[in-house]
């Protein structure tokens, strides 16, 4: 049996952190609107909930880079 990718279990992912918040934002400004039928509105729902794992995710993934960069310490952004 084939295994799963390990990038991620989302189906359509995107191709970028930028394309997915792109898309996140798009869906919830159509959930918002109140204009979606119930069963879309639940498939956007967690459409939504995918999106927004996958943008933590690389955010994380980020973060995790930038303290192997600092050498294990954080620094605000603008400090030197």
């Amino acid at each position: 049996m084939p295994k799963a990718s390990p990038k991620t279990d989302l189906p359509n992912e995107p191709a970028s952190y930028e394309l997915a918040l792109e898309e996140l934002e798009q869906l919830v400004g159509r959930i918002e609107s109140g204009q979606m039928p119930l069963d879309q509105m639940l498939a956007g729902y967690q459409r939504g909930a995918a999106l927004l794992a996958f943008c933590r995710k690389r955010l994380d993934a980020v973060q995790d880079q930038i303290k192997v960069l600092d050498e294990g310490s954080l620094q605000a952004w603008g400090q030197e």
